[in-house]
């Protein structure tokens, strides 16, 4: 299977890394306020990060990030 984690953009980034701060279940509006992002560019970008594996949805309207996302997180290049 190729590696994926080259497919996130600086967004998608943020809002894996909002997920993993978080550590439970959350809503887009709140994993956005964590991330500094809006609400609704959120749940679009959570499409994405579902069809990849990096998300999955425990209950309706709540997401939490998975192992795959974690270790795609890890992977990505230190920018700060």
């Amino acid at each position: 299977m190729a590696r994926r984690s080259s497919t996130l953009d600086e967004v998608d980034i943020q809002i894996l890394k909002a997920m993993k701060e978080l550590g439970r279940p959350a809503a887009p509006k709140e994993i956005g306020e964590h991330a500094g992002i809006d609400a609704r560019r959120v749940a679009a970008k959570m499409r994405k990060l579902k069809r990849l594996g990096y998300v999955e949805s425990p209950e309706k309207g709540k997401y939490v990030i998975t192992e795959e996302g974690v270790r795609a997180l890890e992977a990505q290049p230190v920018t700060e």
